[in-house]
């Protein structure tokens, strides 16, 4: 009986690995339903309020000429290689061959060029056989990672549509209800392992929790708050702190006075509480506009509260003001965080009112980095909130100089970077997702519900 029982444990242990290997060997098929609150099909509208899951849908209709790695380097998209003379003025980048829009038409280095200039009214784009050059009026270092924004996707417009060349084709589209992407089995970049995707569109957390709880849904966004809880029941996946939670004031300060109190303001808020009470461990406090994962300086922006000093530089003002705090009335998150800062700024003696008025003093928001390159990061935020600002040159050092003009100019206050969570589908296999929370979708595949 020994040998026989020997022989069968052995044979058993052979399945057991084969049905494992089976269990977790990608395959090709089946549908990933996605529920998210808005989503466009237009990338010149990408970076707009709608969230980092718009720009992620973007990016499997169509593609950029460059992509960026989990480290923010360069990578070839749809251009193959690049260069650039010694101004940084003047870039050229040879495209990629055999690459089709979704019927069939040619990639070209023209309709590459056309979509560069439609989404860069500035920028001086032309075609050059099969490479598209790029002159600009000044010196861009970091003009590759600009490539790789959603907003500079490649697109044909054509008879009131837009036509891409990523691995999904648009077959359904009802602006605000749903949306349906099909694989392409010509996509240059390989087929996509799962068939098609089912996107719902126009759904609360609350209600993208509900469809995930009732496996109507694998893949939804989560606000901050939820994440923990979620986390219990599903599995979650978070992002770098990537989205900016800061203070903006509608104009730069009058007077030195002035200025004296918004930094009075910044020492009264509490963002340590207001990240593990309000946000429940979601975010990363900070004093700079970018996360500290990405530059390493960080810490040389203070974030931590000091009401005492806060209330002696109010006490050394004889003429106070009195500010009205704004948020997004369709941002629950920013409410709450308004009302405690009204809280901390009252404690340090500041005297702030919230208020729904379309002009208020500063309000609450929020501003997606958008890009794993520290440079392009720091201008599309600024940008965003409607402040310039300038790099003398390509280092850390180059970096945190031109961030420091930002904040000291006392326009904006930043609070915290808040990571972008995602709740999945117990069959959602291979999930990837870079730092910023860039969904890695076409090397995802769909197994059964449990492991």
């Amino acid at each position: 009986m020994r040998p026989f029982g020997l022989r069968w444990l052995a044979a058993s242990s052979l399945l057991l690995v084969t049905v494992a290997g089976a269990a977790t060997r990608p395959r090709y098929g089946g549908v990933l339903h996605v529920a998210v609150r808005v989503a466009t099909l237009d990338p010149l509208e990408a970076g707009q309020p709608s969230g980092p899951a718009a720009s992620n849908l973007l990016l499997l209709v169509y593609d950029t000429l460059v992509t960026l790695d989990d480290r923010g380097v360069p990578q070839p998209g749809l251009a193959l290689s690049w260069q650039a003379d010694a101004s940084k003025q003047r870039w050229q980048f040879v495209l990629r061959r055999g690459v089709a829009f979704r019927e069939g038409a040619p990639f070209t280095a023209d309709l590459a060029a056309a979509s560069l200039r439609a989404a860069n009214p500035n920028w001086k784009v032309t075609s050059n056989g099969s490479a598209v050059v790029l002159q600009l009026d000044s010196p861009e270092p970091h003009l590759p990672a600009q490539l790789a924004l959603a907003r500079n996707a490649i697109v044909k417009r054509e008879s009131g549509k837009i036509l891409g060349t990523g691995p999904f084709v648009v077959t359904q589209w009802q602006a605000g209800k749903n949306l349906t992407l099909t694989a392409r089995d010509d996509y240059w970049g390989g087929r996509p392992f799962v068939d098609s995707i089912e996107v719902e569109l126009g759904k609360s957390f609350r209600e993208q929790r509900m469809a995930l709880d009732l496996k109507k849904s694998q893949l939804i966004e989560l606000a901050p708050e939820q994440t923990r809880q979620v986390s219990d029941d599903h599995p979650v996946e978070a992002s770098a702190p990537v989205e900016l939670v800061a203070l903006l004031f509608r104009r730069d300060p009058q007077s030195p006075v002035e200025a004296q109190l918004r930094h009075a303001l910044a020492l009264s808020i509490d963002r340590n509480t207001i990240n593990r009470v309000l946000l429940q461990e979601a975010g990363e406090p900070s004093g700079s506009l970018l996360p500290n994962w990405m530059t390493g300086y960080d810490f040389l922006f203070p974030a931590d509260a000091d009401v005492a000093r806060a209330r002696q530089l109010r006490s050394e003002v004889l003429q106070p003001i009195s500010w009205t705090l704004g948020y997004d009335a369709n941002d629950p998150l920013t409410r709450i965080l308004a009302e405690r800062i009204t809280l901390n700024a009252r404690d340090a003696g500041l005297s702030m009112q919230l208020s729904n008025a379309p002009a208020v003093d500063l309000r609450v928001v929020r501003v997606p980095l958008e890009s794993l390159d520290a440079h392009t990061a720091l201008a599309r935020v600024s940008a965003a909130l409607g402040l310039s600002v300038k790099t003398s040159g390509d280092s850390p050092e180059d970096l945190y100089r031109a961030e420091s003009a930002v904040l000291q100019s006392w326009r904006v206050v930043p609070l915290l970077h808040l990571r972008v969570a995602y709740g999945l589908g117990a069959s959602v296999r291979n999930w990837n997702d870079k730092p910023d929370g860039s969904w890695d979708i076409p090397d995802l595949w769909l197994g059964a519900d449990k492991p």
